[in-house]
């Protein structure tokens, strides 16, 4: 018998963006909210992460890295 699979929409697979740094892979950190009355929530703190051209194999391209990476000089706009 032949396993179906989940049908999902074109958008959702193909236009998803990961909050995951293109040069050093820096991802969400995970913790918690805790209120005053000690109310804990999950949350997660995200990477600022920005869009800029940068040079990738002699080429102008499209890439999304983070601000900690652009002052380190890690990526050469262009």
């Amino acid at each position: 018998m032949a396993h179906k699979q989940a049908r999902t929409s074109f958008f959702t697979e193909s236009f998803v963006m990961a909050q995951v740094c293109e040069i050093c892979s820096k991802g969400p950190q995970f913790g918690n909210n805790i209120s005053h009355a000690h109310n804990v929530t999950r949350r997660r703190w995200n990477p600022n992460l920005q869009s800029v051209k940068a040079v990738v194999n002699g080429v102008g391209k499209r890439v999304r890295v983070c601000t900690t990476c652009i002052k380190a000089g890690k990526v050469l706009k262009g």
